[in-house]
């Protein structure tokens, strides 16, 4: 098996090759939510780069409820036209681009939403309060009718070009929380033991799949644990994907992590042996599953991607970070050479802002928005500097969301 090998997914639909662009928050929408021709220019870019499957970021599916200032939301098909530029910039290079439909819960910035919900009302650890408030426990109509509106997003991307979607079940958000017990203490339908936690999700992809039918590939990423104490561990995730798979998904990526325990940014590395932080995990996984698997996470080396191939653990590389700073790092893999750049660990020498995963997410981001603009990368950009430009974007992203909210 190498990179360069097509995989069929079991629907039938063809990836062109074995690598994916994992889904990186680009927070470059309007700020009333719509599609910019930035995200136009990133994505040609990324096609052109010769990955295989390009999955976008953050797409919401309720503009109540943001996880940042500038997600792009898909309620309705009052955006159809501009969705279709994307999708076509996506695949123009025949590539396959998927939109990645989520909610942020109670993963939220202060201030940005009237206010966040969640399966309960749990608050964050203490030393995030400052950052995200305490959300409001969601009603039963309020959990019916976000499922209902993971469908109808997820038929709008498949009326306006993309290849098909991937729900974020990790990392934390809306999903993340209802299937962990330590955010979700909930005693009803959707709570209380692993298999009522489950539903959520098993409904919503339910939901997804009656909306789009049989033939368009529906994806999950989902956490191969917490890392945090009382939260989701790997036993539950393995129940989980198992029950994901017999209802039928087409492909699932194995991530961990939350923004109060950032494993997806490198912060449990150190205690791995390997390079991709959660291939321990996937070979446990491929022991009971054939749907095919994308692991993200850690990967550097062409050598570490192709002996990860080679093993049958994963069927799919997720790259991250490496495309935020070289875009064309794909065409370099497939090609037998390794990548220019390196990624690296950011950091501002400030302990509390160092600790949180939204560190290194905003300074990925600010790569993605020079690409948006058709600059190039800065791999060696000041960390401190990043997050100095990121907070102020933010306050000023968020005055402008409530202004608009307020009009």
């Amino acid at each position: 098996m190498s990179l360069a090998q097509t995989l069929t997914l079991p629907n039938g639909a063809i990836l062109p090759n074995r690598l994916a662009k994992s889904a990186l928050s680009e927070a470059m929408g309007t700020m009333d939510n719509r599609v910019t021709p930035a995200l136009v220019r990133l994505y040609q870019r990324w096609s052109a780069g010769g990955t295989g499957l390009l999955m976008t970021g953050n797409v919401m599916v309720d503009r109540r409820y943001l996880g940042e200032p500038g997600n792009v939301v898909i309620e309705d098909e009052r955006d159809l036209p501009l969705l279709q530029q994307w999708a076509s910039a996506g695949r123009e290079f025949g590539t396959a681009i998927w939109v990645q439909l989520n909610h942020p819960g109670k993963q939220s910035p202060k201030g940005l939403n009237r206010e966040n919900i969640s399966p309960s009302a749990i608050p964050f650890k203490k030393e995030m309060q400052s950052f995200f408030a305490t959300p409001r426990a969601m009603t039963e109509a309020e959990i019916l009718d976000t499922i209902s509106r993971f469908a109808t997003a997820a038929g709008i991307a498949k009326k306006a070009g993309f290849a098909g979607v991937q729900i974020h079940g990790a990392h934390g958000y809306l999903v993340s929380q209802f299937l962990s017990p330590r955010h979700n203490i909930r005693e009803d339908g959707w709570g209380g033991t692993p298999e009522k936690r489950r539903r959520f999700v098993l409904e919503l992809y339910a939901a997804m799949r009656a909306a789009v039918g049989a033939d368009f590939p529906i994806g999950i990423k989902l956490n191969s644990a917490d890392f945090q104490r009382g939260g989701f561990t790997e036993d539950e995730s393995l129940a989980t994907i198992q029950a994901l798979a017999d209802a039928g998904i087409d492909l699932i990526e194995i991530s961990g992590g939350t923004y109060e325990a950032p494993a997806m940014t490198g912060a449990k590395a150190s205690t791995m042996a390997r390079e991709a932080y959660f291939l321990s995990f996937a070979e446990t996984v491929r022991k009971h599953i054939s749907t095919p698997l994308m692991v993200t996470g850690g990967f550097r080396t062409l050598e570490a991607m192709n002996s990860a191939l080679a093993s049958g653990a994963l069927d799919v590389i997720g790259l991250g970070r490496p495309l935020a700073i070289e875009p064309d790092a794909a065409n370099r893999l497939l090609a037998g050479q390794e990548t220019l750049h390196r990624v690296k660990p950011i950091t501002t020498g400030i302990g509390m802002v160092d600790r949180m995963a939204i560190m290194e997410v905003s300074w990925y981001t600010r790569q993605l928005h020079r690409m948006g603009k058709g600059k190039a990368t800065k791999p060696n950009e000041s960390a401190l500097w990043s997050f100095a430009a990121t907070v102020v974007a933010n306050i000023r992203g968020t005055a402008k969301t409530r202004k608009l909210r307020a009009s």
